[in-house]
């Protein structure tokens, strides 16, 4: 196994392991304990825990944009609102069922990254692009598109956390029930 795949076993690995156990059951030992590695195996490729963490919000974040990016949202200029609402929700609804354990360990990440800004800077912004939302609000001649854009990321991430955390996290996603209930979130708030 090259390296980089072994440094892609063990982020992936501690991403899971954070989503299943929680962020103070991270460490070197652990992982080396779930990929059934000799002792010291993930510390020989993350020195620190500082670096470990680093790697995990690098691949968080560019699996994020790449996700983003292939969802191929439609311009913003063409948009109809009811239709954007649905396929954002449909992005969302996926990531909840593909990518689950990322949107866990991301958000305790960013609870426990609050006094790095670096750090959280980069997990906090890369669910939505903020550039996206606001285009979508300018051409739609939403008053204060900045502000509402940031709004609607705000629901996004309080919609995401719902289903993975909250009252609706026995809403089980990949079904027609959760896209629909995303949806109609969505629609509500995507309203001029």
């Amino acid at each position: 196994m090259s390296t980089t795949d072994r440094r892609t076993l063990i982020v992936d690995a501690a991403i899971e392991l954070i989503a299943r156990r929680g962020i103070r059951a991270l460490t070197h030992r652990a992982l080396d304990t779930a990929l059934e590695l000799p002792p010291g195996s993930s510390s020989y490729y993350f020195r620190t825990k500082r670096a470990l963490v680093e790697a995990i919000a690098d691949r968080i974040s560019s699996r994020s944009r790449g996700d983003f990016t292939a969802a191929g949202f439609a311009a913003p200029d063409a948009a109809d609102l009811p239709a954007v609402a649905h396929g954002i929700a449909v992005w969302l609804d996926r990531l909840l069922l593909e990518r689950r354990d990322h949107l866990i360990a991301r958000h305790a990440l960013i609870v426990d990254l609050i006094g790095d800004p670096e750090l959280h800077a980069r997990l906090a912004n890369s669910l939505f692009s903020i550039d996206r939302a606001r285009a979508l609000f300018r051409a739609n001649n939403f008053p204060d598109p900045d502000t509402t854009a940031a709004d609607f990321i705000a629901v996004l991430e309080g919609a995401v956390f719902d289903r993975f955390a909250g009252n609706r996290s026995n809403l089980p996603a990949g079904t027609p029930a959760s896209i629909t209930q995303l949806t109609t979130l969505l629609s509500t708030y995507l309203r001029p």
